[in-house]
């Protein structure tokens, strides 16, 4: 960095009098939704960034997760952004789909003020349909992860030739993933007339020699984050996979004792979604979102502050600048990834000097985010276990006790059905205590009363999520029939893809294409087998059927996988623990390999380097 470069870090970085958006050239419609949206001062990274990306230059700048960086690249590319082109004009990657949906819905609310401006996520886990419609019928700013958009490249379905800007977000994340091929891919198929912007957390070797190849000289910026956050907010979190989410937050409902609640999630769409499955389960939930009417919005505020609604379905644009006292608790369904939102989300609670609770839901491939929470809060957020059996059954025979309490209270209705339960005793010559029973049975309905801990598979679930990888064991193994046949050794099992050697495949591209379009981890993947017509690959033995159904539709160098369990007969896979958690595609031992073609041999995933 240049002594001019730093200073210009330096300045933006302690300068107490920031200059407004307007002064560091954002105007009309993208200025006035930003003061909407209630960002009144820039933050650093915005400050040093905005003004220096719509000159034209290329950027890398050095932040944390949480310190704006979101704004100071998509504010710039929608002030210069020419509505009238249909054709991709910008370009961002991200590591994950939950990033780049974030990335994606914050562009949206930056452009709520211009007309006909189209932003679209493309990333593993929604159907290829969509995405296809909404290329045909343009589009202006693309959000994608390397895979899915790697794919469209391949099938000539993403148009890249004018596109004018492209930024690279938590670059140093999608080398760890395994995405630096992909990357480099990408940017080779983007016109060289670009302009480039880098964003990392770090700046190892490899994001620099990134750096240097595909920026022309760029200006450094490096932001340092000053985040922080009250010390009377107990901060929680619950390793879970995002297909029991709503089974631990019911449970999680259950037992925490909480007045009012804001349940933060991604999107507009999950906000109705999750309300009314909470309404379902007996809850007194709404959504807000920034599609609700303002009327329809502080109504359900009111009512919250009332106490005749006790949750709020939220996304972070929606609930800024909510100051209700009676909430307690804010649950971040989704996680988001950048800090600052999550110091404004569990700020919504643990106001006026009481304390709060802020429990995240953490999915096992969002770990690496509590580093920067707890970077950014100056705390560290404690790991919690999903209530037990013996606590929801205990809460919900305690609630029994009091419904019948408050029953016995009514005495002039007691009265009357005193005598209809001694006429059915004296007819049909049964205990009183047996009748007591039987109405319980008609109250409660078909749904039992008790959770029977022997077939609690959510627990089971949520206690592997919660292990580090290095600490799961032979018993985290899903249940079986002793009698069964073992499908692989350790905890995975065999699944066939119809895509193979003759189909230049390679094992990135498989762990890359299955784990963002079934939102799988690193450690998700055993051994890998290329055939020459498919490939074998090992995934966890107790791998949910809704991920599997995601990964049906997916494809792997423009072709699709078609994935079913692998039952051929004498077939051995590998799956060792600890290979896997060494890292590194590893070969199996001679006698293992099935076929003597080089191409046959498993691998391993690859090494995981900081």
């Amino acid at each position: 960095m240049t002594a001019d470069q730093t200073a210009a870090a330096e300045t933006a970085d302690e300068t107490p009098d920031t200059p407004g958006f307007e002064d560091l050239g954002i105007t009309g419609p993208v200025l006035k939704a930003v003061r909407e949206l209630g960002y009144e001062t820039p933050s650093p990274i915005q400050s040093a960034t905005i003004p220096t990306l719509l000159s034209g230059r290329d950027v890398v700048g050095m932040a944390q997760t949480g310190t704006g960086k979101t704004a100071a690249f998509a504010l710039p590319v929608l002030e210069r952004l020419e509505v009238s082109q249909k054709s991709p004009q910008a370009l961002v990657l991200a590591p994950t789909r939950e990033l780049a949906l974030q990335v994606c819905e914050a562009f949206e609310s930056y452009a709520s003020k211009m007309k006909g401006v189209h932003v679209l996520p493309v990333y593993g886990g929604q159907g290829y349909g969509v995405q296809l419609s909404a290329l045909r019928r343009g589009v202006h700013v693309v959000v994608g992860t390397p895979g899915r958009i790697m794919d469209h490249l391949a099938k000539g379905t993403l148009d890249l030739s004018e596109l004018k800007y492209l930024v690279l977000d938590e670059a140093d994340e999608m080398l760890k993933m395994g995405f630096a091929e992909d990357v480099e891919q990408i940017l080779a198929q983007t016109p060289e007339e670009k302009q480039v912007a880098l964003f990392s957390a770090t700046m190892p070797a490899a994001i620099r020699r990134l750096a240097q190849q595909y920026l022309r000289d760029p200006e450094e910026i490096s932001i340092k984050s000053k985040t922080a956050t009250g010390t009377n907010i107990t901060q929680r979190y619950l390793v879970v996979s995002y297909a029991q989410k709503v089974d631990a937050l019911t449970r999680i409902l259950e037992v925490e004792n909480f007045d009012g609640m804001i349940v933060f999630v991604r999107t507009k769409n999950e906000t109705e979604t999750l309300a009314e499955k909470l309404r379902a389960r007996g809850y007194s939930a709404a959504a807000i979102n920034g599609d609700v009417a303002q009327v329809q919005r502080e109504r359900s505020v009111n009512q919250l502050k009332d106490g005749k609604l006790d949750i709020l379905v939220a996304t972070d644009v929606a609930a800024r600048g909510l100051d209700v006292e009676r909430i307690s608790h804010v649950i971040n369904f989704d996680i988001p990834t950048d800090t600052e939102s999550y110091v404004h989300r569990i700020g919504r609670t643990g106001r006026a000097g009481r304390s709060g609770d802020a429990i995240s839901f953490i999915t096992p491939r969002e770990r690496y985010l509590l580093k920067h929470i707890e970077k950014a809060t100056r705390q560290q957020p404690t790991q919690m276990q999903l209530p037990t059996t013996e606590d929801v059954n205990s809460t919900r025979l305690a609630r029994f006790d009091d419904a019948i309490t408050a029953a016995l209270q009514e005495t002039h209705r007691i009265e009357g059905f005193r005598d209809i339960v001694a006429h059915y005793v004296r007819n049909h010559d049964v205990p009183e205590a047996d009748v007591a029973a039987a109405l319980a049975v008609v109250a409660q309905g078909e749904t039992p009363l008790l959770i029977d801990p022997q077939s609690d598979a959510l627990a089971r679930a949520v206690e592997r999520d919660n292990r580090p990888p290095r600490e799961r064991t032979d018993r985290d193994r899903p249940e079986r029939d002793a009698r069964a046949p073992r499908r692989g050794r350790g905890d995975y099992a065999p699944y066939r893809i119809e895509v193979g050697r003759r189909h230049r495949v390679e094992p990135r591209q498989i762990v890359g294409a299955l784990a963002n379009e079934g939102g799988l981890g690193r450690d998700d993947f055993g051994a890998i087998t290329i055939r020459p017509d498919f490939s074998i690959v090992e995934l966890p033995a107790n791998l949910d059927p809704s991920v599997l159904d995601k990964l049906r539709d997916t494809r792997v160098s423009g072709r699709l996988i078609e994935i079913k369990p692998d039952r051929a007969p004498g077939r051995r896979s590998g799956g060792a623990r600890d290979a896997g958690e060494r890292g590194g595609y590893q070969r199996r031992d001679h006698d293992e390999r099935s076929g003597s073609d080089r191409g046959d041999r498993p691998y391993r995933k690859p090494r995981h380097r900081d």
